[in-house]
This record gives C-alpha cells, sequence and structure tokens, in this order.
C-alpha cells in the first residue's frame, strides 16, 4: 500500500462490568470500567479507486469468521465517515490483527476506531472529537472507548465514556482461549440465567479509589463481571484457567468482557513475567504479558 496511513488501536478489558436487563432496543445498559492494555490491531488505509479490505494476522489468532467485505466494521467505519462529510472517497484498508477475535476484547471496536481515525487524518478531514465519537457510538458500544483509551467509565449501552483517573502501572496476564465465544451468545445466557436485574456500580467507588491510589492489591479486590457466570455455564472450562491463574500466584481473575479471554492480575512487571512462566509450564501456550492502561487508537510513525 503506498503513501499509507498506520493507526494503532488497543484491547480493552473491563475492571468492573455491571449489566442491566435488556433494553426495548435490544442492548442491555452497562455500568463499567474500561482500562486498554497493551495489545493492539494496525490499520493501514491509502487512497484507492474503490473500497479493499485485508486482513493479515500473527499465526495464533484464527481469521476465518472476520468478514472482508463491506459487513466488516473496517468498512463501515469508512463509509460512514465520508457519509457525514459527505465526499466521494475511497480507501484501500489493511488490518493486521494482534487482538483475537470474538475474545471479549473488543478487536473490532477497535479496528472501527482505528479506520475512523486513520481516514480522518490521511484525508484531512479535521472531524472534531465530539462528531469522531458519535460516528463510533453508531458503529458499536465500545468504539467510542477504543478512540480515548486509557481508563474510563463506561454507560448507556458502553458507548459513553468518561475519562478517570488512573494512577496505577498496572500488570495483566493474558490468557486467550482457542475458541472464541459469541457476545450475543453469551448476553442470551445472560437473560436466561439471571433475569431482570439492573447495571450495578456497588463496587465502583472502592474501585475508582484504587485506581487513584495505583494499589493492585486494592484494585484485586474489587475486580467485577456480571457475565463471568453466563460465560461458564456456555464453557465450564474457563472456571479451571481462572483457578490456575490464581494458583501461580496472580492477585486476581478475571474473565474479560463476554470471554472467553481470560486476565490474571500482578503486582508488577516481574510478577507478570512469573505467573506467565507458571501458566505456560501447566500447558497454555497462548499466554502474554501487557502493560496498562495505553492509549486509545493513535497514528504510528516510523524513524
Amino acid at each position: 500500500m503506498s503513501a499509507a496511513l498506520t493507526v494503532r488501536a488497543p484491547a480493552k478489558i473491563n475492571l468492573n462490568l455491571g449489566v442491566g436487563s435488556i433494553r426495548p432496543d435490544g442492548f442491555h445498559p452497562l455500568a463499567t470500567v474500561y482500562q486498554a492494555i497493551g495489545l493492539y490491531d494496525d490499520v493501514s488505509v491509502a487512497e484507492a479507486d474503490e473500497w479493499s479490505l485485508a486482513v493479515g494476522t500473527h499465526p495464533r489468532i484464527d481469521v476465518s469468521d472476520v468478514p472482508a467485505d463491506h459487513t466488516n466494521i473496517a468498512m463501515r467505519a469508512g463509509r460512514a465517515l465520508t457519509s457525514f462529510h459527505g465526499i466521494d472517497r475511497r480507501a484501500a484498508i489493511r488490518i493486521e490483527k494482534g487482538i483475537p477475535v470474538a475474545a471479549g476484547l473488543a478487536g473490532g471496536s477497535a479496528d472501527g476506531a482505528a479506520t475512523l481515525l486513520a481516514l480522518d487524518r490521511l484525508w484531512g478531514l479535521q472531524t472534531s472529537d465530539r462528531d469522531l465519537l458519535a460516528l463510533a457510538a453508531d458503529l458499536g458500544s465500545d468504539v467510542p472507548f477504543a478512540l480515548v483509551g486509557g481508563t474510563a467509565l463506561g454507560s448507556g449501552r458502553g458507548e459513553q465514556v468518561e475519562p478517570l483517573e488512573d494512577n496505577g502501572s498496572w500488570w495483566w496476564v493474558v490468557v486467550e482461549s482457542e475458541i472464541g465465544l459469541s457476545t450475543p451468545g453469551v448476553y442470551r445466557e445472560f437473560d436466561r440465567l439471571l433475569g431482570d436485574r439492573t447495571a450495578t456500580e456497588k463496587l465502583m467507588p472502592e474501585l475508582r479509589s484504587a485506581l487513584v491510589a495505583g494499589d493492585p492489591r486494592w484494585l484485586a479486590q474489587q475486580l467485577s463481571n456480571d457475565l463471568t457466570a453466563a460465560a461458564l455455564s456456555l464453557r465450564p472450562d474457563l472456571a479451571v484457567i481462572l483457578a490456575d491463574g490464581r494458583d501461580c500466584g496472580a492477585l486476581a481473575g478475571l474473565m474479560s468482557g463476554s470471554g472467553p479471554t481470560c486476565l490474571f492480575l500482578c503486582s508488577d512487571a516481574r510478577h507478570a513475567a512469573d505467573v506467565r512462566l507458571a501458566m505456560t509450564e501447566r500447558g497454555y501456550e497462548r499466554v502474554t504479558a501487557c502493560a496498562a492502561p495505553v492509549a486509545g487508537a493513535h497514528v504510528v510513525t516510523y524513524a
């Protein structure tokens, strides 16, 4: 791709995910604290006569279910941006995936956010932050956070994002699954198991205080995910992974979003390296240590 511009966007995790009963519009109300971690997709764009999309990946990631047509969120993002500005331009888009697919890490949302930013910068459209966030919200609930990054409060269906003070340097061990989980499927199981309920913020004051203090042991006590029971109902094997991570010395274990990725909070980089090694010695192959929080979607420049 000649004269390409590349934007990198991070995976997200939910430190707290409170889920309410399904709304009339088909979405669930959420009360969540997002955090962006050091696992990324790169999206490159270049001017072209026609829209096109290609997907590349790390060997560990299966992208066979990622659409390479107009239904892909990156293509939808490009068309939404041109429609917003009333321009007739097209681009070749290439996604290099480092975030697993159907993993509860919002990799698709990262691609949508990265494409919006990349094309805006490529074409010099100077879209305001407010308008980019509105376009992102129309694409998906997690897309606005992929633009913002860092650590943030999410409300509504997750698309309303408010940055939070976070003074920590956090380390997570990420254990990926070879088999993904359908987000709609997990929410359907949530509805079946739990019925009517409101999205809860019961742990958030303490969680916010732990973030301000930068205290990993305090944060470990505040982690919560309302979708865990539904995901474990569909994938009981995930309970074994969560138990193994704790046995390997992690401060706490947490399922990421709708799963199946499992996360383990560690006290620092050395501790994360130790937990990662212990998990690999137990036979887990897709294990990564990641720092957090990291920046949202941003242009990549090469020296």
